[in-house]
C-alpha cells in the first residue's frame, strides 16, 4: 500500500530546516498509516498522540514550552523523546486547538524534532479558528485517496506502474498491454482509491469484501454529520450527500437536491461537506490566464465526490456494469470523476487541490470543457470521454476564443499526438497540438505534456 506522498515525507525528515507539517484530508484516506510508514523507513521512534481518543491529552499543550510538552508526552507514553530520532505525530489535531498553535514553538524552539500532525476535519478549525495559525512555522501536506499508479502496486502489478512511469508519448503500447491496463482502470472505478477498499480487494481479489467496506466508509461519513452540524441540519447534509453521486459532471442546481430547501440551506450543507473534504467544488472560470482562480465564479460549479469507487457504490454500479459495457446513463460521469479526482490532487503535495472548468458565457451557443488546467503558464483545455470517440466541438470553441495552442484529451483509446487543425462552424480554423491520453495515463499527464 505504497504511497507516493512517502518520498516527500523522506526528503522532509533529512531537510535541516524542516518544518512541522499538518497531514490534511478526508477521513481514512491513510493520513495516519502514511506517517507510520515514515517512522518504520527511517528508522524513528514513534511518539503517536490521538486526540479525538484522548482528549486527555490537550492539558499537556497549554504551555508554549517544547520541553516541558515533550517531557510530560514521555512520562505519559513511558517513551523517550529525542530530537532527531523521535518522530512525534499529533493525530486527529483538529480536537486539540492548543496543539495547533504549539507547532510554532516546536518550529522556533525545538526544530530537531520531527513533528507530524494531521486531522481529518482541520478544515472547520481552519474556518473558524479564534486562535491564530503559526502561518510561516508549519507546512501542509494534501492527501487524497490513492491514485491508480498506487493501486497498481498495491496488487502487485509494479511492472506496469514502472511501465507508466518511463513512458514517452507515441511509445507504441503493445495492444495486450493497453487492454490489460484498461481492464485494470476498470476495476479501479469500480473499488476506488479508499485504502481500506484497495486492501480488502487485494486480500481476496473479489468485490465483495470491497464493497462491504465502502459501505461502511459511506456510513461512517454520514455519522460525522453530528461532528460539524447541528441535528437540525442533519437531514440537509444527508440528502446532499447521498445526491452528489447522481450530479457529477452538471451544474450543481440546489433545486434537484429537494425544492423544498433554500438554497442558503442547501449550500450551507454543502459546504460543511467541502470542509469535510468529502465533496469538491469545481468552479467555473473564464480562463483568460493564470491564476485560473482569479476569474473563477462563485455561482458556477460542478461538485466531484471524494472518490471514484465511493460514487459506483452509492450508484449500485458493479464490475459487470463496466466489463459488458452497458448502455449506463452514469458512466460518462464515473469516468469524469476518476480524471477529476486525480487532477485535483495532480500538482504539488503542498499546494491546496483546487480544479476548474469551463463553460461559454455567450446565451447564444453554449460549449462546455469538463476542466481546464495549467502548467506553468499554459491553460490547456481537458475533455473526458469514456470511449474512444467523441465530439470535441467546446474543446475546438475554447482553443479558438482564448487562442490556445495545446489540448488534452482522456478516454480509453492508445495514447496519441498530432498537430491538428479543424474548422469551426463559423468557417474559421484552429490550429492545436492534441495530445490524447488513455485513461491510465492520469497519473503521467503533467510530465508527458511538459516534454511535448
Amino acid at each position: 500500500m505504497y504511497r507516493y506522498s512517502l518520498e516527500y515525507l523522506t526528503q522532509w525528515s533529512q531537510d535541516e530546516f524542516r518544518k512541522p507539517i499538518v497531514i490534511r484530508g478526508a477521513r481514512q484516506v491513510g493520513k495516519s498509516t502514511l506517517v507510520r510508514m515514515l517512522s518504520r523507513k527511517c528508522g524513528f521512534n514513534l511518539v503517536e498522540l490521538n486526540f479525538e481518543r484522548n482528549p486527555e491529552l490537550i492539558d499537556f499543550f497549554k504551555s508554549n514550552d517544547p520541553q516541558k510538552i515533550i517531557q510530560l508526552i514521555s512520562l505519559q507514553t513511558a517513551k523517550d523523546i529525542t530530537p532527531g530520532k523521535t518522530l512525534l505525530f499529533l493525530d486527529e489535531i483538529q480536537a486539540a486547538a492548543a496543539a495547533i498553535v504549539s507547532l510554532r514553538y516546536f518550529y522556533e524552539e525545538l526544530p530537531e524534532l520531527h513533528v507530524l500532525a494531521a486531522g481529518s476535519l482541520l478544515e472547520f478549525i481552519l474556518a473558524n479558528s479564534s486562535f491564530s495559525m503559526p502561518v510561516g512555522r508549519i507546512e501542509y501536506l494534501h492527501l487524497g485517496v490513492m491514485t491508480f499508479d498506487e493501486f497498481l502496486l498495491a496488487v502487485n502489478e509494479a511492472g506496469l506502474a514502472e511501465f507508466l512511469n518511463s513512458y514517452e508519448l507515441n511509445q507504441e503500447i503493445p495492444a495486450a498491454i493497453h487492454d490489460k491496463l484498461m481492464d485494470l482502470v476498470k476495476v479501479y472505478l469500480i473499488i476506488g482509491g479508499m485504502p481500506a477498499s484497495i486492501a480488502a480487494y487485494v486480500n481476496d481479489r473479489t468485490f465483495k469484501q470491497s464493497e462491504k467496506v465502502k459501505q461502511s466508509i459511506l456510513s461512517t461519513y454520514q455519522d460525522d454529520f453530528g461532528k460539524y452540524a447541528a441535528l437540525s441540519q442533519h437531514d440537509v447534509i444527508r440528502q446532499v450527500f447521498t445526491k452528489i453521486p447522481t450530479m457529477i459532471g452538471n451544474k450543481f442546481k440546489y433545486v434537484q437536491i429537494n425544492p423544498n430547501f433554500k438554497s442558503s440551506t442547501i449550500a450551507a450543507a454543502l459546504q460543511q461537506l467541502c470542509l469535510a473534504r468529502v465533496a469538491w467544488k469545481i468552479h467555473h472560470s473564464s480562463a483568460n490566464g493564470v491564476p485560473l482562480g482569479a476569474e473563477k465564479n462563485d455561482r458556477l460549479f460542478k461538485v466531484l465526490f471524494l472518490d471514484v469507487g465511493l460514487v459506483s457504490t452509492s450508484l449500485g454500479l458493479s464490475y459487470l456494469d463496466l466489463v459488458n459495457e452497458l448502455e449506463l446513463v452514469n458512466i460518462g460521469n464515473i469516468v469524469e470523476q476518476f480524471v477529476g479526482q486525480h487532477l485535483l490532487y495532480s500538482d504539488l503535495t503542498y499546494e491546496e487541490p483546487k480544479l476548474y472548468y469551463w463553460v461559454r458565457e455567450k446565451k447564444s451557443s453554449s460549449s462546455e470543457l469538463d476542466y481546464v488546467i495549467n502548467i506553468g503558464q499554459e491553460i490547456i483545455p481537458v475533455e473526458v470521454k469514456a470511449g474512444k470517440t467523441g465530439q470535441m466541438k467546446s474543446l475546438q470553441i475554447f482553443l479558438k476564443e482564448k487562442q490556445r495552442k495545446v489540448a488534452l484529451r482522456f478516454n480509453s483509446a492508445p495514447a496519441s499526438e498530432m498537430d491538428a487543425t479543424t474548422k469551426l462552424v463559423d468557417g474559421s480554423s484552429v490550429e492545436f497540438k492534441f495530445i490524447s491520453l488513455p485513461l491510465y495515463l492520469i497519473g503521467q499527464f503533467r510530465r508527458i505534456v511538459i516534454n511535448v
